[in-house]
C-alpha cells in the first residue's frame, strides 16, 4: 500500500513538474532564443572559417603486367597503403612544402591542417588540407601530394605514384557549420533554463495551498485566513475613479487616537 502512495505521489510530482515547465515555456523559448542568436553570433563572426581542398593519387606497387596480378599481391598493395600514409605525414615531406612556399608555420601545425584518408580496398589515397584561404588550401594540397610523390618512390618500390585528382579549389567553408552551431547553442539554452526550472522547483519546499498540507503534511484544514493586504489591492483595482478620489484609507487606531487628542487640546486653549 505504501508502494502504490508513493508511486501515486511520484506521478503527482512529475504532473506538477511538467505543468510548471508548460506555464515557464515563454522562458525557455526566449532562453533558447537567445543562446541560439549567441551561437550564430560567434560562428559568424569570431570563428575564422575554414576551407577544404582535396587531391588523390594512385600508387602502382607491380612492375610487371598488372593483369597478372595475384589476389594476394591486390591485399598486400592496399594495406602498403598504410605505410605511404605515414610517409606522407612525415616531417620530410611537411618540412619540404614548408620551405617550397615558405611557410610561417611549424611541421606540428600544418599537420595538424592535413588528413590522409583511404578508400577500403583500393591504392588511391586522398590528401585534404584545411586554410583559411581557399587558393592556399588547393596550392598546399597540390604541393603535399607532388612532394610526397616523389618520396614515395624513393622510400618504397613501387612502379608509378599517379595523379588520381587534382586539388580542387574550394568556394565554401568546410567550418565552422553555422546552422549546426545556432542549433547546439540554442539546445544549450532550454537544457539550461530547464534545468534551473526543475531545480527551483525541487528546491521549493514551501506550503502555498491547502492542498499542499493535505498533501505533505496529511494534515485536514479547517479554514483558510485571506491575505489582507492582496484583498485591499483587489478591492483598490475595483473602485472607479470618483470612488478612488473620495476614498480616504481608514486609519489605525493609534492615529486615530493622536487626532481626538490634538482635537482636545486645541479646544482647551480657545477657552
Amino acid at each position: 500500500m505504501q508502494t502504490s502512495y508513493q508511486e501515486d505521489e511520484i506521478e503527482i510530482d512529475l504532473q506538477d513538474l511538467f505543468g510548471l515547465l508548460l506555464h515557464k515555456a515563454w522562458i525557455i523559448i526566449l532562453a533558447a532564443i537567445v543562446s541560439g542568436a549567441i551561437g550564430f553570433a560567434v560562428s559568424f563572426f569570431l570563428i575564422t572559417p575554414q576551407y577544404e581542398s582535396t587531391t588523390s593519387i594512385y600508387i602502382s606497387t607491380s612492375k610487371g603486367n598488372e593483369n597478372s596480378m595475384t589476389y594476394s599481391d591486390a591485399q598486400l598493395a592496399s594495406q602498403l597503403t598504410k605505410d605511404y600514409e605515414e610517409l606522407i605525414l612525415g616531417r620530410t615531406v611537411l618540412e619540404k612544402v614548408i620551405a617550397q612556399y615558405q611557410l610561417n608555420e611549424s611541421y606540428e601545425s600544418l599537420k595538424k591542417r592535413v588528413s590522409v584518408e583511404n578508400t577500403s580496398n583500393t591504392r588511391i589515397i586522398s590528401i585534404t588540407v584545411k586554410d583559411p584561404n581557399p587558393a592556399n588550401a588547393q596550392i598546399i594540397a597540390n604541393s603535399i601530394r607532388d612532394v610526397a610523390a616523389v618520396h614515395i618512390k624513393d622510400v618504397t618500390d613501387v612502379e608509378a605514384v599517379n595523379v588520381a585528382d587534382e586539388a580542387n579549389l574550394p568556394e565554401n567553408p568546410c567550418e565552422p557549420s553555422i546552422p549546426k552551431w545556432t542549433l547546439i547553442a540554442a539546445l544549450i539554452g532550454v537544457i539550461l533554463s530547464a534545468g534551473i526550472i526543475i531545480m527551483q522547483y525541487l528546491l521549493d519546499d514551501t506550503i502555498k495551498s491547502s492542498e499542499d498540507i493535505e498533501k505533505y503534511l496529511e494534515l485536514s484544514t479547517l479554514g483558510l485566513i485571506p491575505n489582507f493586504d492582496t484583498v485591499e489591492k483587489k478591492k483598490k483595482s475595483h473602485r472607479s475613479k470618483e470612488e478612488e478620489d473620495n476614498y480616504e484609507p481608514r486609519m489605525e487606531a493609534d492615529e486615530a487616537i493622536e487626532v481626538v487628542d490634538i482635537e482636545k487640546e486645541q479646544e482647551d486653549a480657545e477657552h
